[in-house]
């Protein structure tokens, strides 16, 4: 039977447990308020065993009835369970065969050889440029490959592309205001976004085709939209490029695969996969309770009784295979929250469809009592099958994580034992799984936008005083205010990012002063070369995350800076300028008395 994928929880909730073992499907459960459950939505028997499902209605809401099941397995017991056996084949869709499998299990009793190295996972780490043909992009590009960084340009023009960015450049045609235009996979492997696409703004009266009029600022030439609007490239655009990059670069606070989310608790299709497949008489469930977990909300619950009657000594819960691959290529591992009892238990993550196949493994002890954060790094994920660490097993790709399995064992790997063991009942909440990104946090979406976006409708504001785009905004078919819109989607969507807001841009060299301000007041002008260095450097620095700024140098409009080539100044230390910013601040703030209308 398929859950609905909601369950809305709604009034004060006495103590109760939900057995969700064997459903079909991931449930996410809102519990923003806790309430009593009046009609019957999983009921348990404890004589048959069996779940019965009623459905509470026939919208994505329903009602849960609060419930308890008790695990029965007994420690002195010493007859096997024939029918437990066949229910647990039949709960994962059975292996290939039934002999194979029960005889891999038997295999996983045996003492292994010495311990074996285990290979390293690779990773990948490409940079995506997007407007890599414009001025501040196709710089980014040429300093990225310089430094010998991997690197993709995302373009429209292939001819122009390789034109200007050389003919080994790798690329990716797309157009960001065509969302059927970029395909995941173009996108695989990219892990940081460099973001300079804008709307063209050009001299009304036309241009040289190297656009020397654009290039001298838009201060000295009567400006117009060329091209698509403000509104399809700004927002519309920024919104689709954040779509095909998410799962590539991540999200700052991770990404819940089981628990406990904002206001929301995620199941997972959980199954027992205990001894008895080999003889033994251990026996495990996971459960949910809707107020065991931390501050009264819910958890699950992984519990049982283990014995090594009969030459057993373990039990786990094993997700079904999920319905598609999760990616967490953009993440560093998983983190586990739950209330430990002092035991060691594993987690063995599954790349494979296959039944009986390599499972990468990680073992973690827990403290007795307490509510704690456990984070196991897919680097410390060893590769095991039948107990045994397979050292010419493939690395494990986090890309395609097909299920997840909690164990409680006797056994370790290569004939160790788990030096927590004991026999009896055991107690694991966990509240929550998900992958997690590294501290310290970097930038992973770096945007170029522009300094002015809050200004236009800014109260008290002198525009005369102000660089034209402000003054022009509505004549520009509200490019400022599209290009506040497109900011917004950044720092909504999780990602961690960083938003570079030039004065006006110049062909000047890199190398003057620079001020770093923020609360979008300042007007002056800044290098196209600086800008790009800019951004590389904020794509490494902790200082620059979740950071909007603007930048402009200290030299005046009225005087050209140049660089001796024989003498370049030295290359600047952005940290110095990063270090002073502070979160939150965007400019917006004066315009909290005021509506900007389009």
């Amino acid at each position: 039977m398929e859950l609905s994928s909601s369950l809305k929880l709604s009034s004060p909730l006495s103590p109760s447990i939900i057995n969700l073992q064997g459903t079909s499907s991931s449930n996410i459960v809102n519990f923003s308020n806790y309430t009593s459950l009046p009609k019957p939505f999983l009921q348990h028997d404890d004589r048959s065993r069996r779940l019965r499902h009623q459905q509470a209605s026939h919208s994505h809401s329903v009602n849960l009835r609060s419930y308890r099941k008790r695990v029965t397995a007994k420690s002195e017991s010493q007859g096997w369970d024939f029918g437990r056996f066949v229910k647990t084949l039949y709960f994962f869709n059975g292996p290939p065969s039934p002999l194979k499998f029960v005889s891999s299990v038997f295999e996983k009793l045996t003492n292994g050889s010495t311990e074996e190295p285990v290979n390293e996972m690779e990773t990948s780490g490409i940079i995506l440029v997007a407007g890599a043909t414009g001025g501040v992009g196709r710089r980014v590009v040429d300093i990225l490959r310089k430094r010998g960084l991997p690197v993709k340009a995302l373009v429209r023009n292939e001819e122009k592309a390789r034109k200007m960015l050389g003919p080994d450049i790798d690329l990716i045609f797309a157009d960001i205001t065509k969302e059927n235009t970029l395909v995941p996979e173009k996108f695989k492997g990219v892990r940081k976004v460099i973001n300079a696409v804008s709307v063209i703004v050009g001299p009304k009266e036309g241009d040289t085709p190297e656009r020397q009029k654009y290039n001298q600022g838009v201060r000295f030439f009567e400006p117009e939209i060329k091209g698509d609007s403000p509104e399809l490239v700004e927002y519309i655009g920024m919104k689709n490029l954040i779509n095909a990059v998410k799962d590539g670069v991540g999200l700052e606070n991770g990404k819940l695969l089981f628990g406990v989310g904002d206001n929301t608790f995620k199941d997972l299709p959980w199954g027992a996969l205990d001894d008895v497949v080999m003889g033994g008489v251990s026996e495990s469930n996971f459960l949910v309770d809707l107020t065991g977990g931390e501050n009264g909300g819910p958890t699950g619950i992984f519990k049982g009784i283990v014995s090594t009657t009969n030459n057993g000594g373990f039990t786990s819960v094993r997700t079904k295979n999920f319905p598609e691959a999760e990616n967490l290529s953009a993440y560093d591992g998983l983190e586990l929250r739950l209330k430990g009892d002092g035991l060691r238990y594993k987690l063995i993550v599954r790349t494979s469809q296959d039944w009986d196949t390599v499972g990468y493994t990680a073992s973690f002890d827990t403290s007795p009592g307490q509510w704690q954060s456990v984070r196991l790094p897919f680097s410390s994920l060893r590769p095991v099958f039948r107990a045994r660490t397979k050292s010419d097993a493939p690395p494990f790709n986090p890309a395609s994580i097909i299920s997840l399995q909690l164990m409680f064992s006797k056994f370790e790997y290569d004939g160790k034992l788990n030096p927590t063991f004991k026999e009896g009942p055991f107690e694991l909440p966990l509240s929550s799984i998900r992958a997690y990104i590294q501290d310290p946090v970097t930038p992973r979406f770096v945007h170029v936008g522009s300094a002015g976006v809050t200004r236009p409708e800014r109260p008290g504001l002198d525009l005369s005083k102000q660089p034209p785009a402000v003054r022009l905004n509505k004549e520009l078919d509200f490019i400022l205010t599209y290009k506040l819109k497109g900011e917004d989607l950044i720092r909504s969507s999780g990602i961690p990012f960083a938003i570079v807001r030039p004065c006006a841009l110049t062909e000047e060299p890199a190398g003057a002063e620079l001020i770093f301000d923020q609360g979008d007041n300042i007007t002056g002008k800044v290098s196209r070369d600086e800008v790009a260095r800019i951004c590389i450097a904020a794509l490494e620095s902790p200082l620059a995350l979740n950071k909007t700024f603007e930048v402009k140098s200290t030299v005046p409009f009225s005087e050209p800076f140049t660089v001796d080539p024989e003498n370049p100044p030295p290359e600047k230390d952005y940290n110095e300028y990063f270090k002073n910013l502070k979160d939150g601040i965007t400019g917006k703030e004066a315009l909290e008395q005021s509506t900007v209308a389009v």
